[in-house]
């Protein structure tokens, strides 16, 4: 179908799903008949899912069967090619797909690490812009991922730094999207949990809200053995509790995928067994995620939405097999458009208090006592289960684990410097791990070379045809192994270490941003902070004429204070037409529940 065709009336809610459906071939059990029912599932959900993503549907044959029950529903999709194996990612959608693309990672796990694929794969982010209505206005970005597994606790993780590049992409190409003035939709397995520092790149290097936390401001970090969550110190979650405020979508008791070998034998013998919701539930945590995002608004026109709803779903089991569908659930979410004069009255009132201005723009951040939370900026609330997103001109995304830094109020966000020394801590260690095993390799080729030719050089003065053979064959299989170590180490480490560098120095770039950004003292004036240049205060006390400039310099910061004073009291009688009252309240008590009641 062409633009031309499209209908004229644009949606008023769109309802998203994103769905792993551990499709391995070959690998995963029941794989056809599970992934048959996986159609039927997404046809039958209610609401009726209008943009769908999956992950690990490795196989065109797994796609069409899913096509085939949802076409009437979603007669549009992409399956995205990639790697050796296919990426294992698909997009579907109640309207058309205008555009679409696959962008690989440039940090993959390693091909050495053969058992367990993502190298093969060639995992990416499928890309797809999606039409809804005539005009640019009613474009969507959507991007679905799945980003690399961690294989272990986080403490040893030797992927980290790559699903933490990953993330540092995807949030990239998101904020791209958000800058064209679309509306921007992430999901997919992303493999992490929001206490991650991918996770916090994600929210704060692009302006994207995660859609459970935005419902749920005081869910679960990751699982309840997760530091920052123990440090929380909250009760043992029930599995209900974990599927209804925690958003958990991995690890549940009651994915029976989950479960211990002797209770999979049991359910394979055709012995049903029924788990409790109440039973606790200490290992689930929130791996799959839906993101999204208004995007900068350049037209006036576009169309802007709030978050409505946010659920884990397909928790049912086969009807006849008695099994998790997939050893994740899924995650379903609705989006509401905001009727345009409600958009028109925003718009008035933030034009009406200047949030462009630095000083609104600090005036605004005391009522939620902190640089904030993506979840919390939400003017214009209208009620207590829906999120309105804002322009990113006036929030400031920032992650779960520590305030962001602001450079101006439309500007990008960064994280404090000490968070990227953690991330360049991390690149450090991979990229001294990659050149060890690269000088390694290297010295195994060479060494393998020296050694095939002492073999052929023996086997020419041997006379036994035995040991000629033996000397042919540990050569050839010396050599063999030489010449795959001497590829590894001179084509793909090198490949890696040039991606560790180049994501290192962007990093680093992001660090001093953020470090300009700190380098702002911060004057409190009667509840109100205002940011005053350090360099500023310098060239004050140390110029010429030094008396006559503090003596104005002290003059204008009087009249500062009034005129601070004055904004402040309109702030204040504009908090009975915003809510930002009650909202700072919720937002205050947020930010100190999720730092684990510090």
């Amino acid at each position: 179908m062409s633009r031309v065709e499209i209908g004229l009336d644009a949606p008023s809610t769109i309802n998203i799903l994103t769905y792993n459906c551990w499709g391995l071939k070959y690998l995963a059990k029941y794989r056809v008949e599970r992934l048959l029912d996986v159609g039927r599932c997404i046809a039958t959900t209610v609401p009726t899912p209008e943009i769908v993503g999956l992950q690990e549907c490795w196989t065109q044959e797994d796609y069409f069967a899913i096509r085939k029950q949802t076409r009437h529903l979603l007669p549009y999709g992409k399956f995205y090619y990639s790697g050796i194996f296919g990426g294992g990612l698909a997009i579907l959608s109640r309207w058309p797909i205008v555009e679409s693309n696959m962008v690989r990672y440039p940090l993959n796990g390693r091909p050495t690490a053969f058992f367990r694929g993502d190298w093969y794969v060639g995992k990416g982010v499928a890309c797809a812009t999606i039409q809804t209505g005539q005009g640019r206005e009613n474009m969507i970005d959507v991007f679905c991922t799945h980003l690399h597994a961690p294989y272990a606790p986080e403490a040893n993780d030797s992927y980290m730094c790559h699903r933490t590049a990953q993330a540092w992409e995807i949030a990239r190409l998101m904020r791209q999207a958000a800058e064209r003035g679309h509306a921007v939709i992430g999901l997919g397995d992303f493999n992490l949990t929001p206490s991650s520092l991918a996770y916090q790149l994600i929210t704060t290097h692009a302006p994207m809200q995660d859609v459970w936390r935005a419902l749920h401001p005081d869910s679960s970090l990751g699982a309840t053995t997760n530091q920052l969550e123990m440090a929380r110190r909250r009760d043992m979650p029930s599995a209900r509790y974990n599927l209804r405020e925690n958003g958990a979508t991995c690890d549940s008791v009651l994915n029976t995928w989950r479960w211990s070998k002797q209770q999979q034998k049991q359910l394979l013998k055709g012995n049903s067994i029924v788990v409790d919701p109440m039973t606790p539930d200490p290992r689930a945590k929130r791996l799959d995620y839906i993101f999204f995002s208004n995007g900068f608004n350049t037209c006036p026109a576009t169309a802007q939405w709030r978050i409505e709803s946010a659920k884990v779903g397909m928790t049912e089991r086969h009807p006849t097999l008695d099994c998790s569908l997939s050893d994740h659930f899924s995650v379903e979410a609705t989006i509401t458009r905001i009727p345009q004069a409600s958009i028109s009255n925003a718009d008035a009132l933030h034009k009406r208090f200047s949030v462009h201005d630095q000083t609104t723009d600090t005036a605004l951040r005391t009522l939620t006592n902190t640089s904030l939370h993506p979840t919390l900026y939400t003017s214009y609330n209208p009620s207590p289960t829906s999120s309105f997103l804002p322009p990113p001109s006036t929030r400031t995304p920032s992650p779960p684990k520590t305030n962001s830094i602001q450079l101006s109020a439309s500007s990008q966000s960064y994280l404090p410097p000490s968070t990227y020394d953690e991330i360049l801590a991390l690149i450090s260690s991979d990229k001294d791990r990659a050149q060890r095993q690269r000088r390694l390799r290297l010295v195994h080729f060479v060494a393998s070379v020296i050694i095939s030719i002492i073999c052929f050089i023996a086997i020419w003065w041997s006379k036994n045809a035995g040991v000629s053979f033996m000397l042919v064959f540990i050569s050839t299989l010396n050599f063999g192994g030489g010449v795959v170590q001497g590829l590894i180490g001179g084509l793909f480490e090198g490949h890696e270490l040039r991606a560790l560098k180049e994501f290192e120095w962007e990093i680093e770039a992001a660090k001093g941003l953020a470090e300009k950004g700190e380098g702002k003292e911060v004057i409190p004036i009667e509840g109100i902070t205002k940011q005053r240049s350090l360099q500023e205060n310098r060239r004050v006390e140390e110029g010429g004429e030094n008396g006559e400039r503090k003596s104005s310099s002290l003059e204008h910061g009087k009249e500062e204070v009034e005129s601070e004073k004055e904004l402040w009291e309109r702030v204040r009688a504009s908090e009975e037409y915003s809510g930002k009252e009650n909202n700072a309240r919720r937002a205050q008590s947020r930010f100190v529940d999720f730092h684990g009641n510090a």
